[in-house]
């Protein structure tokens, strides 16, 4: 049987367990694909560090140029991490012609457009279901399964280190630094865990999805981005109270002016991650713990829900080796597309304070006659509505009064600038919580 030869950059957990699984499902993938997929060659740091999976010594270097120069090597797989040095071999084997797999969320991110121009100027094909929703084949059912639909929305949750935290935040009533400190003890965080609080890892994963799902590459300083970090187990809890559960949630949107779902060039596409209120009755409530989810609606297949893990060794393994599925039957010409296929249909990214949605506002403020009026008055002069107020008749530990929002649809700028006056109110203690709503509509 034919053989195609694998040159693995990094042997870290990924990479050892796609070593790993090619290795046991050897039969299964030979007879799938009419050829042997072997591991040549595999960058590692230390040649000498003990490894429970991993190629012979004598296939192992610490110089991915070696994977370059090797003619065995005819698919690279980057799973580095990082961006200058990842960067600079995807783009030595793109000009070798060698095809790319990588995982690498945040190097498409930020270096996806240049990335992409180079592979198809040289032909060579690049696959990257890895680097967005793990074992999930979101990448493969945009670009692919759904290649009929004008994309309506996809809304994800994505980044599985902060749904358990916000899920133990809900069910066991933690704060978020008790939350963090849990999902640290489990392994479900780093040990510096920023990318993942503060919204980035989702928010580079977003990236990808929206500049597949509508033919541009959207740039890193056009998306609005917020984490979990400082939200308080006070605004979980009358989330709760309310019917809704908040989640870190990708928002990727065509403007609803658009017709046909987006053909035209008159409006523009909402790219955001943010912490959300969503309706105990959506689906994407009830996901939990480590696992991500992503609904996509598209115009001519309404909704669909992808459902899994969106991370860890296997699954992510598994989303390489597809790729490597693909790339094979890519070396014998028969490829579609060389990994992204841009189109003018859908214009630009709109400007945060464009964006509308639904709010849910928290202020502490003195317990006396008036407030409120004064408050609502404000909300009011800026044309927001009110579609509910609460005042629990607790006080917090500065004996302050409490007052939650949940505010009808207003733009981003109606309602910055309506917390602006608000703040001014002498009866109003700052910080605020301010919180978005996506009722799916």
């Amino acid at each position: 049987m034919r053989q195609i030869g694998i040159g693995i950059a990094g042997l870290g957990t990924v990479g050892a367990g796609v070593y790993k699984h090619v290795a046991q499902n050897r039969a299964l993938l030979c007879e799938r694909l009419g050829v042997e997929l072997v591991v040549r060659r595999a960058i590692v740091r230390d040649v000498h560090k003990p490894r429970v999976a991993g190629p012979p010594a004598a296939e192992l270097t610490t110089r991915w140029q070696d994977l370059i120069d090797d003619p065995d090597v005819q698919i690279v797989v980057e799973l580095m991490g990082g961006i200058d040095e990842s960067l600079a071999l995807i783009r030595a084997a793109i000009n070798a012609g060698k095809i790319v797999v990588t995982g690498n969320k945040a190097l498409l991110a930020e270096h996806g457009q240049e990335i992409f121009a180079l592979a198809a100027h040289k032909k060579v094909p690049v696959f990257f279901e890895a680097s967005t929703a793990g074992g999930i084949p979101i990448i493969k059912t945009i670009r692919e399964a759904l290649v009929a639909n004008h994309i309506v929305s996809i809304h994800g949750i994505i980044n599985g280190t902060s749904n358990y935290i916000l899920t133990r935040m809900t069910d066991a009533g933690l704060d978020f630094a008790e939350a963090l400190a849990e999902a640290q003890a489990h392994g479900y965080a780093e040990a510096d865990p920023t990318f993942d609080i503060n919204g980035w890892d989702a928010a580079h994963k977003a990236i990808i999805l929206a500049s597949l799902a509508y033919g541009f590459w959207v740039g890193t300083d056009k998306i609005f981005v917020e984490g979990i970090d400082k939200l308080t187990a006070t605004d979980i809890r009358f989330a709760d109270e309310l019917g809704y559960r908040v989640k870190l949630l990708a928002i990727i949107k065509a403007d609803a002016s658009l017709p046909d779902g987006g053909a035209g060039n008159s409006g523009g596409i909402e790219v955001r991650v943010h912490p959300t209120l969503i309706p105990k009755t959506h689906v994407l409530a009830s996901v939990s713990g480590v696992f991500n989810a992503v609904a996509v609606r598209g115009d001519v297949v309404g909704e669909t829900l992808f459902y899994g893990r969106g991370a860890g060794q296997d699954p992510t393994a598994s989303a390489v080796i597809s790729d490597l599925a693909e790339a094979a039957i890519a070396l014998g010409g028969q490829h579609r597309t060389y990994g992204f296929t841009p189109h003018g249909l859908y214009g630009t990214c709109k400007p945060l304070e464009d964006v509308r949605s639904r709010y849910y506002l928290r202020l502490a403020v003195d317990d006396r006659p008036g407030v409120l009026a004064q408050v609502a008055g404000i909300v009011g002069q800026h044309d927001i509505g009110i579609s509910s107020v609460v005042q629990p008749e607790t006080h917090d530990a500065a004996d302050r009064a409490q007052l939650v929002f949940m505010l009808a649809e207003a733009s981003e700028r109606q309602m910055q600038a309506a917390l602006a006056d608000i703040l001014q109110l002498a009866c109003v203690t700052p910080p605020p919580a301010l919180l978005r709503v996506e009722s799916f509509s």
